[in-house]
């Protein structure tokens, strides 16, 4: 099927419909793209609901302060599990569909039982050496970081497994096997064992917050793969496997960066915060950015159902149709997301009480985060069609540029406006992403990147 431009508007309530059943139920790209990106949303905003539970939960639970240490040591859990698969997760839905695609089944299986190998022997090796680091300054931490930081060592490899799996499974469509262990099934978890320990009678310490997490990841992740294994067990036959670690290498590590430099910038902030600011500013602070996640959520689904096809059409060399369906990203990430920007605001100051009275002193901070948001969303998931048509190494550099830019303002702001400080200093760098990243993909590819303006292609 070929896209074509936006259907005329018309007022008849038949025809319009029609084209909400077209959109959910042919045959099409954009009828598959739908109902994966509904899908993946439909489980983030389960997902969310579930973490906001946690996180409201949790800050009833605990003190202020054990509440602050948790958030600060599970802010370095995904923050480095994230990375330390060599950004092979991102890379299964570069290769995957291209080895299916060329019939090239000893590389597909040499990948498949590669690239997870690969990611938790690093990972573990990390684990490690980063327990000896937090043994070697534990002089110079504060009392209560070094438990919680050991234990957040041991999740580390659950967390890149679930990862790696995550990619391998949206390479298939499989996007309730990737996304429900490690966003539904890990937060039903952490609730049930944090509410067993109070049942118990129990104090919800920070310590005994990341044991739950803990014990949670690692189920979850084990689960997910069971199920995964069974089921590319009936796609994969068995035979030789064979391995072409340069070739993904030199595609993975350039997404790494770009992922690195992603959620430095997305994490800087709070980690700033712990720097320069008490503990409780660092649990105030970081309920305002979950209570809007959702927004993210919205730019999360578009990438995770949208990737592997940028690679199709950019291979196959039709730019006409790469270039709709990029249009089409957009315009399901940017009108979803301003819409949800501004319910959240206008209920922000009620789900903050939900934390507690005191976090609705952070109300104010969520306009100014909101900013930052709305300008990644205006673009889509620009740095997805960036990696998977070969210009990985622009769009790290382009993240590197806007960390940096996040730091030196955080250095300047958060010290004096503290929480204000550091959503000023995330959302201009995120304004400051956003541009670059339109620039770049109009000059590579010639591709209009912009929620507003005509879609054009050089």
């Amino acid at each position: 099927m070929a896209f074509t431009n936006a259907d005329h508007l018309t007022n008849d309530p038949s025809s319009l419909i029609d084209r909400l059943r077209r959109a959910v139920s042919g045959d099409s790209d954009t009828s598959l793209t739908n109902r994966l990106a509904g899908t993946v949303f439909a489980i983030r905003v389960l997902s969310a609901g579930l973490a906001y539970l946690v996180l409201i939960l949790l800050a009833r639970w605990m003190t202020g302060s054990e509440y602050g240490v948790y958030v600060y040591v599970w802010t370095w859990v995904p923050l480095l599990g994230s990375v330390l698969d060599f950004g092979l997760s991102a890379t299964a839905q570069k290769v995957i569909p291209e080895y299916r695609t060329d019939g090239s089944v000893a590389l597909l299986r040499g990948f498949l039982f590669g690239s997870r190998a690969i990611a938790f022997v690093a990972s573990s090796i990390v684990a490690v050496g980063l327990a000896g680091l937090v043994y070697l300054l534990t002089p110079w931490l504060e009392p209560e970081l070094p438990a919680p930081l050991y234990i957040g060592c041991t999740i580390l490899p659950a967390f890149v497994l679930a990862n790696m799996h995550d990619g391998i499974a949206r390479s298939h469509d499989w996007m309730r096997l990737g996304l429900m262990p490690q966003y539904i099934a890990r937060q039903g978890l952490l609730i049930a064992f944090a509410a067993g320990m109070i049942g118990l009678g129990m104090n919800l310490s920070a310590v005994a917050a990341m044991v739950a997490s803990a014990i949670a990841a690692w189920l979850a992740m084990l689960g997910q793969m069971f199920i995964l294994n069974r089921r590319l067990h009936h796609q994969v036959v068995h035979g030789p496997r064979a391995y072409a670690l340069g070739d993904w290498l030199k595609i993975s590590l350039p997404i790494m960066m770009m992922e690195s430099f992603y959620l430095l910038l997305s994490y800087t902030d709070i980690l700033m915060l712990q720097h320069f600011r008490s503990s409780e500013e660092v649990g105030l602070y970081f309920a305002v950015v979950k209570t809007l996640s959702l927004v993210a959520f919205i730019h999360f689904s578009i990438a995770a159902t949208t990737a592997h096809r940028f690679t199709e059409y950019f291979a196959s060399g039709n730019t006409e149709r790469l270039s709709a369906y990029v249009a089409y990203a957009i315009k399901w990430t940017f009108w979803p997301s301003l819409a949800a920007t501004l319910l959240l605001l206008a209920v922000g100051k009620p789900l903050l009480w939900l934390f507690g009275p005191q976090f609705t002193s952070g109300y104010g901070i969520m306009f100014v985060a909101a900013i930052g948001l709305i300008a990644r969303a205006a673009i889509g998931p620009v740095e997805r069609l960036l990696n998977m048509s070969g210009h990985q190494n622009t769009c790290a550099l382009t993240y590197a540029l806007a960390f940096l830019m996040n730091v030196g303002l955080c250095i300047l702001l958060v010290p004096r406006y503290g929480g204000y400080g550091a959503a000023i200093a995330t959302s201009a760098a995120l304004v400051c992403e956003s541009i670059l990243l339109f620039i770049l993909t109009k000059r590579k590819l010639g591709l209009h990147v912009f929620a507003f303006g005509g879609r054009k292609v050089s």
